[in-house]
């Protein structure tokens, strides 16, 4: 049963950490119990993520009653599960509106609070962040804690191990807690290996071992027996010997829901020193049924009826979002071609590769959150033969740019990029906005990079750019557009044409993507000129060119950064022809977007119709 909104008496007692540790330990358990229906009932009418939230709820608990919050530090992986931390440090008030415009970030953000040590929003950024603190913490002579909080999905990025490389070569205090939520414990083996991690932790065992290793050292025959019969006894029981080749002692699995012995372990490894790893396994969608039916569903969730779990549906007849159409693009185009194979870094369901991933298993590959590894896998597929499809956000696509340039594009290979979420993303801000991928990718040399403005185009160019024979990237919006009318997949376009699709006076407006419709109507109402562009490269010269050539004033309209963007292609080419015309840039101008709907953040950048139809009269003085 859920609690209902004034049926929170502990968390009203806490407006920090410091009054969390003024709890007894026999009230910490039903305080969890608290956080997780405050949670629930929060997101239910917010929206955000939930289920991992849910499942961190005893160890974030047990962190700020144990550690010196904010002075010891505690850096969290991605973000995801930041919820119940926020609540803790006096965010509770605050939590109505978060990821909305004004409201709190749905990440660790070090401009909103002091125990917000590090932001993220990224994967696997914890363990280095977190180590360079406590490097910064020891150069400094300052007696300081520092936790990293990272989970099973994010130690499938090799950044991660980097990290964990460094930190056990060197003698630093730091203490990773690896959040495992999809490994199950059972009975016997969670009572044995709870048992002996007790143990392991406690200050006997660990002085006991230190001792050891200095006498037998001496003996290098009789040390090398007992480091090996440890690692063999402990490998037997736990998943520890990576941890320990890497420097690092590890202690676990514990099961992460039960509080008194998570804590207990905490304060055991509180009084070692050096690198060390406790793993807690924990169930995602903790305490709330249907999050726990369905973990992937309230991982990132709208308001829902928090009784029932049901969502209100969004789907409107005759459209679609952009992510469905290349879905539906992938299947067809994949029974047309064996050769097609399907990759994403740990986005199957955002991406759109759940239907392809079920229709051909045996070519769709999710490499983990690894997206260097992605984009060089990629290459060598097409090096021998495969036509690969690379479906990324483009955010993400920023971590393996050496990768695109390197081993896809220096060597020419035919690799399809779909770049999901390009532009404002809205809710999850800055972190996750794909601002940047029209500058660093126009700037490559022989690619091609294209804009759809509606399902038509989504598809016709998604056709193009796996016909290309060379790198070939699609950007998209997370927003929706009319279904296409013609999924037939051997329709292409020219290569590098773009489309006058209204004929003005005096100003025409060049759009790159999907503002196009916005541009439609402030050109049907000041009589302008529109162009769909499609491709930002190669450009239309000879119609940027005809168009310069019959217009006073040329505007371009891009839902990513102005600087180095389509808009400054235009600007160079026209540069080039010494053309004499005025030329007004509009896009995402030089800051980070704030979090919001799309909508209210295309308004903040002016790219709504009454900021576009501001700007161009302002800029033609008509």
């Amino acid at each position: 049963m859920l609690m209902t909104s004034n049926e929170f008496p502990l968390i009203d007692r806490i407006q920090s950490p410091a009054d969390l540790r003024a709890f007894k330990k026999d009230e910490l358990k039903p305080l969890a119990d608290e956080l997780r229906a405050f949670l629930i009932q929060s997101v239910s009418k917010s929206g955000g993520h939930l289920a991992s939230g849910l499942g961190s709820v005893e160890l974030t608990i047990a962190l700020h009653y144990l550690f010196d919050t904010p002075h010891d530090r505690l850096v969290w992986d991605v973000g995801h599960q930041c919820y119940p931390h926020k609540i803790l440090t006096g965010r509770r008030e605050q939590m109505s509106g978060i990821r909305q415009q004004g409201g709190l970030s749905g990440f660790p953000k070090i401009t909103e609070s002091e125990y917000d040590h590090f932001g993220a929003g990224h994967a696997s950024t914890s363990i280095a962040a977190a180590l360079g603190m406590a490097i910064a913490a020891n150069a400094q002579g300052i007696d300081r804690r520092t936790v990293a909080i990272i989970g099973d999905g994010g130690m499938t990025a090799g950044m991660a191990y980097e990290a964990l490389n460094h930190a056990g070569s060197i003698d630093i205090d730091l203490l990773v807690i690896l959040n495992d939520n999809k490994m199950s414990i059972s009975p016997n083996v969670g009572a044995m290996s709870k048992y002996l991690t007790r143990i392991w932790s406690g200050k006997i065992y660990s002085n006991m071992r230190a001792g050891s290793k200095r006498v037998l050292q001496k003996i290098p025959a009789a040390w090398e027996f007992a480091r090996r019969a440890e690692e063999h006894v402990k490998g037997m029981i736990v998943p520890g010997t990576l941890f320990e080749e890497l420097g690092f002692s590890y202690f676990g699995p514990i099961d992460g829901h039960n509080l008194s012995e998570v804590m207990r372990l905490i304060k055991n490894l509180q009084q070692l020193s050096g690198p060390r790893v406790l793993h807690i396994v924990t169930q995602k969608g903790k305490g709330y049924a249907p999050a726990e039916d369905d973990a992937l569903k309230f991982h990132g969730v709208g308001p829902f009826d928090p009784e029932s779990g049901k969502t209100a549906s969004s789907s409107k007849p005759g459209i679609q979002s952009y992510t469905q159409i290349f879905s539906d693009w992938l299947v067809k185009k994949g029974q047309e071609n064996p050769l097609l194979h399907a990759i994403t870094p740990a986005m199957r369901e955002g991406s759109g590769l759940v239907e392809f991933s079920k229709k051909f298993p045996q070519r769709y590959h999710d490499v983990g959150i690894a997206e260097q590894h992605s984009v060089t896998l990629a290459a060598g597929m097409a090096r021998d033969g495969l036509k690969p499809v690379v479906a990324i956000y483009s955010t993400f696509l920023q971590r393996a740019y050496d990768q695109f340039i390197h081993d896809v594009a220096v060597q020419g290979l035919d690799v399809t990029f779909a770049i999901d979420r390009a532009g404002i993303i809205g809710a999850d801000g800055a972190t996750h906005t794909g601002s940047f991928d029209t500058s660093y990718s126009r700037c490559i040399p022989d690619i091609i990079l294209m804009a759809p403005a509606n399902g038509q185009d989504m598809f016709e160019l998604l056709n193009t750019a796996y016909q290309y024979p060379g790198p070939a990237l699609v950007r998209y919006p997370r927003d929706s557009t009319a279904k296409p009318e013609d999924i037939n997949t051997a329709v292409t376009v020219e290569i590098g044409k773009g489309i006058q699709v209204r004929e003005g006076e005096n100003t025409a407006i060049l759009v790159f993507g999907t503002l196009l419709n916005i541009a439609l109507e402030v050109a049907e109402e000041l009589n302008l000129s529109v162009v769909n562009m499609r491709f930002i490269k190669p450009l239309d010269q000879g119609l940027i060119e005809q168009m310069a050539s019959t217009h006073q004033y040329l505007v371009t309209i891009e839902d990513s950064t102005t600087t180095g963007g389509a808009g400054s292609a235009v600007l160079e080419y026209l540069n080039r022809r010494q053309l004499p015309v005025n030329c007004l840039l509009l896009g995402l101008d030089d800051h980070f977007p704030s979090q919001g709907s799309r909508e209210q953040v295309l308004e903040e950048y002016g790219l709504d119709f009454s900021g576009i139809r501001r700007s161009i009269t302002e800029f033609t003085g008509n």
